[in-house]
């Protein structure tokens, strides 16, 4: 499958004429989405591997990880314990058998808990990097080490790996590190995560600089962090092509410093997610260990679309979204653009927001589409820190929007194209109050995407409760922001504007 990207002569967003860059991009919505087809139609697997209470096997310790092949399925069933095991997947399945590691709800509803609190090991399993995370994916002795390749890792909740905890290796009693992930992924390639909740770590996520081709959808990742400090998030990635999409990621673990998602990444996607809490909601830099990145096409063009942003009163930085570097290094900072359409970012903070951070004046952001709003009445709103450029065209900004927070080092056009106002007219109720009502300034107010957002990176779905997409109906000219007004939700007939339609199907 290959992403095509449209690029203007400037790398721009202009809508004339294009010259066109076929980029391979491994991790595209029709790649996962056909997987996770697959896997619910039952289609034959080498071999099913049942896990659970009354079955042949007990734990996920009774399953062979060491020799998975392609088509293999493990399915972990619900109990009311968690399972306290921990494991590596260092296996290679195909595009057309992909090997799939599953969990089987209960009567509720409820997805199995893989808990790394006084977790084992399998004895037949080998690895490095066990203090790393309860689920690894690649490093390995034992089974041979080489790059797992298509693998998918779903509906699980996976948690309990902090300094704190001890778990049982290779080597006796250990303690995670601090740096400690639910899901490590050292090394592989077309990894699929989805449906997963990742919490009460160090790290919900970990993606290494070896990895490539990665999606992760429809999961929840919160509550993690380390007390204190600085430097582990809900979500830390540093990959060759790597997609978010329809994930909720919540709040870090109380007292924690970190950043929700945190990216050194060349070909980053992000989409339809719902990002709330954290040091900075984005915070998208420079690599850090996978020099090979800054090689990359792809790596000085970032896409995040459809997105809801939320800054709660208090969580650490006043600005939201970073797009550049921190290493001091600017030769390897992302100097490119950040393409930021179609989403929706709300400040719940007093005092001020800043809603770019742009390291330098070689970064700038082509922001389309999208709506602003500080809810807080003594709220205010800047553009930029200082650095970099911002290209407006078509967003809603509270009065009173400055170009920037401190001195003006960059620039802000584009400000006569927007509209502006006191509230945004979202319908403010239930758990999607971020909504457009039906007499919202923002409705059928937007521009249509010009070509270089168009193709693999157009906007055709929008985030639902608890996780996951849903398709968004256009009707006329787009609205602004992430979702797409109308008369009833979609699937459900039910009427716009009440808890009830809220709430998904």
């Amino acid at each position: 499958m290959r992403w095509t990207i449209d690029r203007t002569e400037d790398g721009g967003l202009s809508p004339g004429p294009a010259r066109r860059v076929a980029v391979t991009v491994a991790v595209s919505w029709v790649i996962s989405v056909l997987w996770t087809s697959m896997g619910a139609a039952g289609r034959s697997f080498a071999a099913v591997y049942d896990v659970g209470p009354g079955r042949a096997m007990a734990t996920p310790n009774d399953v062979p990880w060491e020799r998975l092949q392609p088509g293999d399925r493990v399915r972990i069933h619900r109990r009311a314990e968690p399972y306290r095991c921990k494991w590596v997947l260092c296996c290679r399945g195909t595009a057309e058998q992909p090997i799939v590691v599953e969990g089987v709800a209960d009567a509720k509803g409820r997805w199995p808990v893989i808990s790394g609190r006084e977790a084992t090991t399998r004895v037949a399993l080998d690895f490095w990097g066990e203090e790393r995370g309860v689920v690894k994916i690649g490093g390995a002795n034992r089974p041979a080490d080489r790059e797992p390749a298509h693998i998918v890792l779903r509906r699980l909740e996976i948690r309990d790996a902090l300094p704190e905890y001890v778990f049982f290796g290779r080597r006796g009693i250990a303690r995670y590190r601090r740096n400690a992930a639910a899901v490590f992924v050292e090394k592989g390639r077309w990894i699929v995560i989805e449906e997963c909740t990742l919490t009460n770590c160090g790290n919900g996520l970990f993606v290494g600089p070896q990895s490539a081709d990665v999606v992760v959808q429809g999961c929840r990742i919160y509550g993690n962090g380390i007390g204190g400090s600085i430097y582990e998030h809900n979500v830390y990635t540093e990959c060759d092509r790597i997609t978010f999409q329809g994930n909720w990621l919540g709040p870090l673990r109380p007292g924690c410093r970190g950043n929700n998602l945190k990216d050194r990444s060349a070909g980053l996607v992000v989409r339809y997610n719902w990002i709330e809490g954290g040091n900075r909601q984005l915070d998208l830099v420079e690599p850090e260990e996978g020099g090979h990145l800054l090689a990359r096409p792809y790596y000085r063009r970032t896409h995040v679309y459809g997105n809801v942003l939320v800054e709660r009163d208090g969580d650490g930085n006043d600005q939201m979204v970073h797009y550049g570097g921190d290493n001091g290094d600017e030769d390897t900072y992302r100097k490119g653009r950040l393409l930021f359409y179609h989403n929706t970012v709300v400040s719940l903070r007093r005092g001020r927001t800043t809603a770019f951070r742009l390291s330098t004046n070689a970064e700038s952001v082509d922001c389309v589409n999208n709506v602003f709003w500080c809810a807080s009445n003594d709220g205010r709103l800047a553009l930029l820190e200082s650095a970099g450029h911002v290209r407006l065209l078509r967003n809603w900004l509270p009065e009173g929007t400055s170009a920037s927070s401190e001195r003006l080092r960059g620039s802000v056009i584009g400000r006569e194209t927007c509209l502006w106002g006191r509230r945004p007219g979202f319908t403010g109720q239930g758990a999607m109050a971020w909504r457009l009502a039906r007499n919202s300034p923002c409705v059928d107010a937007g521009y249509p995407l010009p070509s270089t957002l168009q193709g693999a990176f157009a906007v055709t779905h929008e985030f639902r409760l608890p996780a996951g997409v849903r398709p968004r109906r256009f009707v006329g000219r787009p609205d602004l922001g992430a979702f797409e007004f109308s008369d009833v939700t979609v699937s459900t007939g039910m009427r716009r504007g009440t808890d009830a339609g809220d709430h998904d199907e």
